[in-house]
């Protein structure tokens, strides 16, 4: 989704926390759909990684921005990792309790708080007990001033956790919130929007004609080099891998603190859960028992489309005796076109 630009507005109730009296609530709207995306000179600020976690161990990117200004959606890859009018770039957490753990979101680059607002619930769009968004898509959210018309902007920001206030200077990689659950969002990540003069900029190809993508699409954008190498394209990525004693449901993923299975679980179940899947893909799941025989080999059908997300697991009832001693191993692949594009293994030892 694409966030129209945080706006100073005077205290309302609801849109910051109690008590407060520093008059910084502000409020959000959608803007138009295909508002328009700059093709702008490498000249903005460069943007350090602004989520304090490790790509691929604890967070993964799930969606760069839309590049395709019709009814269809594309990343500047040319793929799918992006949905329809999305306007900036999600860093995701891997679950909830990783996210009430605390992760600083991170200032981008040095510059001025402009606006702010802090205040609104934690709480995913899906819930029954959601309330309206009342145009506050963004949710808590701060924007930072980079000078020359470049800005940046942080969105869905833990409730309460905001640390710096209108006016404050920031540094480079200084903590400015929390990575929360505010906002239009199913999950906890940040949505990162980049600006030139009002005008939304696709952070990994800023100098890319507008609407434009290429397959091979290569370089740092506005990125640094370090954040540019840790945010590097991937065909899909494994957000989390594990063993259950029972069956799973993407509600418990997400929520995190899965049990492990012991010795006399009456069930043994290697779970995943992959996100940016292309249609066509084939997964692979693999369980092998101490002594290396194979406990379960499950494949799933091939995709009908592309998938944000999907879960997979598969499992075998215990033996009268119970579990053996010993190091059962999972493997899960992702084949595409006839070809690994993710291999991943994992293991738990009775």
């Amino acid at each position: 989704m694409k966030f129209a630009p945080l706006v100073l507005a005077s205290l309302i109730s609801g849109c910051a926390p109690a008590g407060d009296t520093s008059a910084q609530a502000v409020k959000a709207a959608s803007p138009p759909a295909n508002a328009p995306q700059g093709a702008v000179a490498l000249a903005g600020p460069r943007l350090a990684f602004p989520v304090a976690c490790d790509i691929g161990k604890t967070c993964e990117v799930q969606n760069f921005v839309d590049r395709d200004p019709g009814p269809s959606a594309k990343d500047y890859r040319c793929g799918s990792q992006t949905y329809q009018d999305h306007g900036g770039v999600d860093i995701r957490l891997h679950d909830m309790a990783a996210q009430a753990a605390g992760v600083n979101v991170l200032a981008a680059a040095p510059g001025r708080v402009s606006r702010l607002r802090d205040g609104v619930a934690d709480i995913s769009v899906k819930s029954p007990d959601a309330p309206p968004l009342a145009g506050q898509d963004c949710g808590n959210g701060v924007v930072i001033d980079h000078g020359d018309g470049w800005e940046t902007q942080y969105c869905h920001l833990a409730r309460g956790s905001v640390m710096v206030k209108q006016g404050d200077q920031v540094v480079s990689g200084q903590p400015i919130a929390r990575v929360g659950l505010s906002g239009n969002t199913e999950y906890p990540h940040l949505h990162l929007t980049v600006r030139k003069a009002g005008v939304m900029v696709d952070p990994f190809a800023p100098d890319m004609a507008a609407g434009a993508c290429a397959v091979g699409a290569a370089g740092d954008g506005l990125w640094t080099p370090g954040a540019a190498k840790a945010m590097g394209y991937k065909q899909g990525a494994v957000l989390n891998a594990g063993f259950a004693a029972a069956p799973l449901t993407m509600e418990a993923i997400e929520g995190g603190r899965i049990g492990a299975p012991t010795r006399q679980s009456p069930m043994l179940i290697a779970y995943v859960r992959a996100i940016n899947l292309q249609g066509g893909d084939v997964q692979k799941l693999v369980i092998k028992s101490p002594d290396g025989s194979v406990l379960t080999n499950a494949t799933q059908p091939a995709l009908d489309r592309a998938k944000a997300q999907y879960m997979f697991f598969t499992g075998k009832r215990a033996p009268e005796a119970g579990w053996k001693p010993g190091t059962y191993s999972a493997t899960y692949s992702v084949e595409r076109e006839g070809k690994a594009v993710i291999t991943q293994a994992f293991s738990i030892n009775f």
